[in-house]
């Protein structure tokens, strides 16, 4: 594979979650940065790519481009199968999915950054209403999946899956709004063990910002 191409924000945890898995898959990429702050990702060019506005959208060398994180890291389990990112089994491959799903659906699009944005524009929430507000959802999550997390290794066994290329952006989230982890051991003991592996090092969003040219 070659020619492909991640529009991403550093920050943005569903572009987090592509980088780590296309480390994974050992896919040579190169990453376009939107900034969402500076509302990047509403110019015409990035809607063009993605018409919800979003990020990340990652474009093939045949002009395809696709969007929606998961299904991103579906397509390369598809197109690169090892090292497998979901299980083959389906029984298993559901309980993976549903696990991801937690983060994905459940705690990660209340709380980015168009939803903060409207509780401030519609509900006047300030910067203290909106840090408890991202803490409690992520809180929530946070108890479903460590109950079911492993005491060893990851949640994709021995080597990291689809459950753990999503937890740790969610828990990069989590430490930057200042949510105590405590009460969550299994799920840092994973955090800790992914840290160590380059795939997920190269990933993180204090080293893509490490590369990211000046501004002019």
């Amino acid at each position: 594979m070659s020619d492909v191409t991640l529009y991403d924000y550093f920050r943005s945890s569903a572009g987090y979650r592509v980088r780590i898995a296309l480390n994974l898959k050992r896919v040579a990429y190169d990453r376009v940065e939107i900034s969402l702050v500076q509302g990047e990702q509403r110019r015409a060019e990035h809607l063009a790519r993605n018409p919800q506005g979003l990020v990340p959208a990652l474009a093939l060398s045949d002009g395809t481009v696709l969007t929606q994180s998961l299904a991103m890291l579906d397509w390369l389990d598809g197109t690169c199968p090892e090292p497998r990112l979901f299980p083959s089994d389906p029984l298993a491959r559901a309980q993976a999915m549903a696990q991801a799903l937690v983060i994905v659906a459940d705690i990660h699009p209340i709380d980015n950054l168009r939803v903060l944005q409207r509780l401030e524009s519609q509900f006047g929430a300030d910067a203290g209403a909106k840090a408890d507000w991202y803490r409690h959802w992520i809180a929530l999550g946070l108890d479903a999946l460590e109950a079911n997390a492993p005491t060893d290794g990851f949640f994709g066994g021995a080597a990291p899956g689809v459950v753990d290329c999503c937890l740790v952006p969610q828990l990069y989230n989590a430490r930057r709004f200042e949510l105590d982890l405590s009460p969550w051991p299994k799920l840092v003991a994973i955090d800790a063990r992914a840290a160590c592996l380059p795939a997920f090092a190269a990933a993180h969003p204090d080293r893509v910002a490490d590369r990211m040219a000046p501004a002019a």
